[in-house]
């Protein structure tokens, strides 16, 4: 249900953007799957996905590997990235492909170049409605709150976590909206009225908190495309799966650059409610109402006295 809803509110064909250019190229072996991107300053970073141990990866433009932070020996299922202000990352422990976790884990890690090892504070986050496979982290540029949006087959879910995150209780989450299904990243534009959610084969930018959709971009192919940011300018990072694998920067159509640059429409004013009576006798000034009634009334109150004078006689 969720994803015929999304089908009907996205627009009529996908949009094809200029051709990417690859914007660089892994060189560290060890990033093998990756999963979540984010840009830290004029860093990209990277981590892979679940099986490996928890670490994020700095990476120069170049390609090059600067930095390792290690955060955890052994996460669940680290599947996402968001920028965290300053030189941090929010890692997202999030991956639940069966949908069994009672909940999942966000945590705020360091990065940079040079090795280091963190203990970095986790947060804990619980969805309203049960356990949910999510692989898209995302960070409000203004407020820094933080979202989910879940991976399903039938529609895809953004929640928002709480304003101020709790390091020592569950942090409830609260459903946004709909989003497009098989979501692999997420990421907010620089303006914060709007995000990017994408799968691996196309990418839908929506208004927001409105979660109207504004577009629907159709992405390179990719062996698994699963990263995305959007940097400075407002241009897509993209990533793959693989050993070596290429960096895609994804600028958007003219047009869509052109949506984005938009006003947020004001909201119109509400309308008055309309009563039983205004439905029954609209409303018309005194030189809009036609003589015409009060004349036909006249004689037809006529015809009924003349009618009644005729009876009393006939008695």
């Amino acid at each position: 249900m969720r994803e015929l809803l999304v089908a009907l509110l996205l627009p009529a064909a996908l949009v094809a953007a200029d051709d990417p250019a690859v914007e660089l190229t892994f060189q560290d072996p060890e990033i093998i799957e990756s999963s979540g991107l984010a840009v830290v300053g004029d860093w990209v970073v990277t981590t892979n996905d679940s099986g490996d141990s928890g670490r994020v990866f700095t990476v120069d433009e170049s390609g090059e590997t600067v930095g390792v932070t290690r955060w955890a020996v052994d996460p669940v299922d680290v599947e996402a990235l968001a920028p965290a202000g300053g030189s941090s990352v929010w890692v997202g422990d999030i991956g639940d492909n069966r949908g069994l976790r009672d909940s999942v884990r966000v945590a705020e890690v360091p990065v940079g170049p040079g090795e280091r090892d963190v203990r970095a504070v986790s947060y804990e986050l619980v969805y309203p409605d049960g356990g949910r496979d999510a692989e898209s982290l995302l960070v409000h540029p203004t407020t820094g709150r933080l979202y989910v949006a879940t991976k399903e087959i039938f529609g895809g879910v953004l929640y928002a976590a709480p304003e101020e995150l709790d390091p020592d209780r569950p942090n409830q989450l609260t459903e946004v909206g709909p989003v497009l299904s098989i979501a692999s990243d997420a990421a907010f534009f620089p303006d914060g009225r709007h995000l990017v959610v994408r799968s691996y084969d196309q990418a839908v930018v929506y208004g927001f908190p409105s979660l109207q959709p504004v577009a629907d971009l159709e992405l390179p192919e990719q062996d698994q495309g699963e990263g995305l940011a959007v940097t400075a300018d407002g241009d897509l990072l993209l990533s793959t799966e693989g050993q070596y694998a290429d960096v895609l920067r994804f600028p958007l159509p003219a047009d869509v650059h052109a949506a984005l640059a938009e006003p947020t429409p004001t909201p119109a004013d509400p309308p008055r409610t309309v009563s039983r009576e205004d439905r029954e006798l609209p409303e018309t000034t005194e030189t809009q109402r036609s003589p015409w009634p009060w004349f036909l009334g006249g004689f037809a109150g006529l015809g009924i006295i003349v009618v009644l004078m005729r009876s009393l006689r006939r008695r």
